[in-house]
């Protein structure tokens, strides 16, 4: 199901004729696809379908331009086109749909993902890149409306990247920047910020992105008309396009169903991108839905009789059959012809899809009867696992949870039995969750040798007349040998060009390294984060910058429903290794004091969540990362930038290590848990603490994701005894987070001798000014006073009550 390139000129009739055939039987084979899906859907074989039915011959037209190293982000009803550049096959259509878990059979998600949601391979089995330029590739789908615009433009503009920027070593990723980024998305999803937000970027950036517009009129139920000011979007967006004197657009505008001009729309908008590095808008219109939405409902619901008799005139698959016969290129007849044999070519691929996807756990349910059944014979209980026995039997079509299911009711039958069956059952039941789960659970982070816990550490080193310079000097430092060392790392975000950051921690660096490499974007956080996503996705190592941790919320769906679940959605099979840089903590009031850590940590799992409590930490995190494969979140301390560190001789080279905290004092009282600015409150307090007899040892986690791997902080708990949580965050933050580590994974609680307590602020943002802070979040006295009543309530005649 291959198309090419080809126009009508640069063939023969008879190989046009061939050419024109070979699209009809890939639309006719999408729509009978979409047909039969519905209904395994309804018949319970699968449990949710959205189709591309109706969108079928844009798609056509898109796949013919679409080039070797091009890269695809787009929507839900894209079938037709992952099929016509041969990355979709009916049987891999069908194992998406029943959520195939083998990769091998459904190559998009390994059932991960709904049917619908496309994906072609980046890395190879061992995670390692393949060569981009030499196949056509799809950045994996995700669901949210738009949310595939900000990882577009990431997309596009690597190309302009590596057309511009020297040293690259581009072998598997470009061929001279000539790659398009190619987009769609519904027309109602244009309603959506993140649309708008992309759109304008990519014009001021001047990327070469071709967005398609699916206009069928409606976003589920909801006409068009409340949707888009003039029920028109390439109408509301001329304002865009490009003049001879000003860049913009090019905005083009074509009939769904109208075959002719949407290939010579799609080649115009190839040329103009490709060649010119120039954003196209593609309105493709009057498309239909034949089947509404999605199997959660009808259409007919919400479409009256004459749209529905209009979209039964004008489906774009008949109104192609029309213009075949009338040109000549094929009889009524052979047509027929072509769709009977489609439609039986489904239903078997359809009917091996099914059998394939239900013959593991048809293995598995007669390995467990089988053992099901010695485990019977010896058991007082016969009887009530028997009629578990028969309960499995009796399902035809059982899912692997039937099976394993049962084996483990069974087990509330043989708690006190002996018997070797016994022992057999709990060997199935250890070994089918070894096997199964990863299905499930693997790919979350990496598991390549290039993961960022196996990148070890390296100590900075210091001269014997030590340097104290600004802690934003060892930042800038790094960052200079960071982009001399890797030509294809980059940074880009608000004010972080041209004056170096707000915080001057980039001082100098846009002069000495390019407008490109260190650039200054708008204020659009969540196209910034789409910027890194898909340039990342390319092989580039970019820093996206976050002006103040506060700010991520702009972000926050992006990194969470994009970024965070890429490698586990595709099962290891792409990547986008981006680094999220951003200052946040104790500063000045309700916008500037970035703590809300919990709601992060809660949301972006998939990514590293990294609190350096000074510079030199965060420089060695960048360091470690930038040798990794994976992507993190880097909150530097916003109060930090001024404070004088030693400067480090190994500039570049030492790494902070990822997931293991550091004991920055020792003690024999209690153990305090902290990080970010609040470790210097912390550390403070303990000094007043040892004035008063209690000689505490403070831990700085240093990484929140992942936490504490080789359970540091439940050692030092086994020899204080007692534990306090210390966190600027709100109640029940990051600070729970970090106390369900310590006790429910490191099982501290069978050391402790006294209740374990958290301090953090109060449950509001803070108010404004240093009495704002003070009032807020934790103080030295708070952290004192807090540490003092553990200790009173422990040995009150040595600690007589202080307040």
């Amino acid at each position: 199901m291959q198309t090419k390139a080809n126009t009508k000129e640069d063939l023969s009739f008879e190989d046009f004729k061939t050419e024109v055939l070979n699209d009809y039987k890939i639309a006719v084979t999408s729509r009978e696809c979409s047909l039969l899906g519905r209904r395994e859907v309804l018949t319970g074989k699968a449990k949710f379908g959205i189709f591309g039915d109706g969108k079928e011959v844009p798609q056509l037209a898109m796949a013919k331009a679409f080039k070797n190293g091009d890269f695809r982000s787009g929507y839900y009803r894209d079938q037709t086109f992952m099929m016509a550049i041969g990355e979709l096959t009916i049987e891999q259509f069908f194992a998406g749909l029943y959520a195939n878990t083998d990769l091998a059979q459904e190559p998009m998600s390994a059932g991960r993902q709904m049917g619908g949601h496309f994906a072609t391979h980046s890395l190879d089995e061992n995670g390692q890149w393949k060569n981009l330029t030499k196949q056509k590739n799809s950045s994996s789908d995700i669901s949210p409306t738009a949310g595939q615009m900000p990882r577009l433009l990431g997309l596009a503009q690597a190309s302009k990247i590596y057309r511009n920027v020297k040293g690259i070593d581009t072998t598997n990723f470009s061929v001279n920047g000539n790659e398009v980024a190619w987009g769609t998305i519904g027309n109602a999803s244009t309603s959506e910020g993140l649309f708008f937000e992309t759109i304008n970027a990519a014009g001021v950036l001047q990327v070469p992105m071709v967005i398609s517009i699916w206009d069928d009129e409606y976003g589920i139920s909801v006409h068009a008309k409340h949707q888009t000011t003039k029920e028109n979007i390439s109408e509301i967006l001329k304002g865009f396009q490009r003049d001879k004197n000003n860049k913009g657009y090019e905005i083009l505008r074509v009939k769904g169903w109208d075959y002719a001009n949407l290939i010579a729309t799609y080649e115009e908008a190839s040329k103009i991108a490709r060649e010119e590095h120039v954003p196209v808008l593609i309105h493709v219109n009057e498309l239909t839905q034949p089947q509404g939405h999605s199997t959660s409902g009808s259409h007919e619901r919400y479409k009256d009789k004459d749209r529905l008799n209009w979209e039964a005139e004008n489906d774009c698959n008949l109104k192609m059959r029309h213009w075949l016969i009338d040109n000549g290129i094929a009889t009524d007849e052979e047509l027929q012809t072509v769709e009977k044999d489609i439609k039986k070519q489904v239903r078997e691929a359809k009917k091996a899809a099914w059998t394939n996807f239900l013959k593991p756990s048809l293995t598995e349910k007669q390995e467990l009867i089988t053992l099901l059944k010695q485990v019977a014979q010896s058991s007082p209980n016969k009887v009530f696992i028997e009629k578990i026995i028969n309960d499995l039997s009796d399902i035809k079509e059982p899912n692997r949870k039937d099976a394993i299911s049962s084996a483990r009711k069974v087990l509330r039958y043989v708690i006190s039995d002996q018997s070797p069956a016994k022992q057999q059952l709990l060997d199935w039941i250890e070994s089918f969750f070894e096997k199964v789960q990863p299905l499930y659970s693997s790919d979350l982070y990496s598991e390549n040798d290039s993961a960022a816990i196996n990148i070890k550490e390296v100590k900075p080193t210091y001269d014997a007349n030590v340097e104290q310079v600004d802690g934003r000097v060892v930042l800038r430092e790094n960052f200079d040998y960071i982009f001399n060392k890797y030509p294809e790392a980059l940074v880009f975000g608000e004010d972080a060009g041209n004056i170096g950051d707000v915080n001057q921690g980039l001082e100098g660096l846009q002069e000495k390294y390019g407008e490109l490499r260190v650039a200054d974007a708008g204020i659009r956080e969540a196209t910034i984060l789409g910027q890194g996503i898909g340039m990342a996705m390319r092989g580039l190592r970019p820093i996206a910058e976050i002006q103040y941790l506060d700010y991520i919320m702009y972000a926050l769906q992006i990194i969470s429903d994009d970024l965070a679940t890429l490698r586990y959605r595709t099962k290891g099979r792409q990547k986008a290794p981006l680094i999220v840089r951003t200052r946040g903590h104790r500063l000045e009031g309700i916008w500037h004091s970035g703590s809300q850590m919990g709601g992060v940590l809660n949301l972006v799992r998939g990514i590293h969540v990294l609190v350096p409590r000074n510079m030199t930490k965060a420089a060695g995190f960048y360091n470690t990362l930038l040798e990794s494969d994976e992507p993190a979140l880097i909150v530097e301390c916003l109060n930090g930038y001024r404070l004088k560190e030693n400067l480090p001789t190994n500039i570049g080279e030492f790494k902070t290590p990822i997931g293991v905290v550091e004991t920055v004092k020792e003690g024999t009282d209690i153990t305090l848990v902290s990080y970010g600015s609040t470790l210097r409150i912390v550390e403070q307090a303990v000094k007043e603490l040892i004035e008063v007899g209690i000689d505490a040892e403070v831990i700085d986690v240093q990484s929140l994701l992942p936490f504490d791997l080789n359970h540091d902080i439940v050692k030092s708990i086994a020899k204080t005894n007692r534990l306090m949580v210390i966190d600027e965050d709100v109640p029940g933050g990051a600070s729970a987070y970090i106390l369900d580590e310590i006790l429910n994974k490191q099982n501290a609680f069978q050391y402790l001798d006294s209740q374990p307590k958290t301090l953090a602020a109060k449950p509001h943002r803070p108010a404004y000014g240093t009495d704002g802070d003070y009032f807020s979040k934790p103080s030295v006295e708070d952290v004192f006073e807090a540490v003092y009543a553990v200790m009173h309530e422990a040995n009150p005649s040595h600690y007589p009550k202080l307040r």
